[in-house]
């Protein structure tokens, strides 16, 4: 049984349809759990659909660039392999053990430092902005990314599959989880606040990744994991504000009354990164 697993997802990257399948998925799953257990009223410029439609463009851009960026995935983990190179071959680890090791560094490095790297450097903050910008976040929040934003994760997804020396097979259940985790984290669902906090202590809950969306620092500028919560426990980043004080969007930086302006979030980060 474990290695059919282990199988699976050593070849899936050669499968974007079921990739994708994921992605859809975790969307709908999460977009019908919306409306059944809604966190807050949303107030859409016009309607769900709209606001999902500016998102979803910005998704399939990010799709887009994946696909090429996934091409240098294979060449560096097979790479990785070629020459025994990264943690999980230096300390020689069981299957069951890389796949926990590659999670953890791929988990640090593609999600939370490359996250509080964004925040903290102005150039590369200018892109994520975008990603702030969402004056709604809900489920189809998760991958409105800038285009250029996509690319420098990439870049330090690639740093961490280096640093683990992770097979594919590890790196595709870490893609798989991060998509459904990234789906979850910003859907818009009330979670009993018992259960919502628990969860913090082991991943990030979509409460606790809602302080991140809080338009003012330092809320900002916190509880940046992607999967683990860990991270942001440990290194001093973790932060706590109940929902019903959470107000979306940015008090800098861009209009967000034009937070569903595409060609505007496409342009705005190589223009003046002030409200106009």
């Amino acid at each position: 049984m474990f290695e059919n697993v282990i199988t699976y997802f050593s070849t899936l990257e050669q499968r974007p349809l079921e990739r994708l399948a994921f992605l859809v998925v975790g969307l709908l799953f999460f977009w019908i759990m919306e409306g059944y257990i809604p966190l807050i009223t949303m107030q859409y410029k016009k309607n769900k659909l709209k606001h999902a439609g500016v998102n979803f463009a910005f998704t399939v851009i990010h799709l887009i660039i994946h696909t090429f960026l996934a091409l240098a995935i294979i060449k560096i983990s097979d790479w990785c392999l070629a020459n025994n190179f990264g943690l999980v071959y230096w300390i020689k680890t069981n299957v069951l053990f890389t796949i926990l090791i590659s999670f953890l560094i791929l988990d640090f490095f593609g999600g939370w430092l490359v996250h509080i790297v964004e925040h903290k450097i102005p150039l590369l903050w200018r892109f994520h902005v975008i990603h702030h910008s969402d004056n709604n976040v809900d489920v189809t929040t998760g991958l409105r990314h800038h285009p250029i934003e996509s690319v420098i994760r990439g870049i330090f997804f690639f740093a961490g599959i280096v640093v683990s020396g992770a097979p594919m097979y590890a790196v595709m259940i870490f893609q798989t989880i991060l998509v459904i985790s990234t789906a979850f984290t910003h859907a818009n669902i009330a979670l009993p606040l018992w259960l919502d906090k628990l969860l913090s202590y082991f991943i990030v809950s979509p409460n606790m990744h809602k302080v991140h969306h809080h338009y003012k620092q330092p809320f900002t500028d916190s509880n940046y994991g992607a999967i683990l919560s860990i991270w942001d426990r440990l290194l001093g980043t973790f932060s706590h504000l109940h929902h019903s004080k959470i107000k979306y969007g940015l008090d800098n930086f861009y209009p967000n009354e034009k937070d569903e302006d595409f060609m505007l979030l496409m342009k705005k980060p190589f223009g003046k990164m002030t409200k106009e």
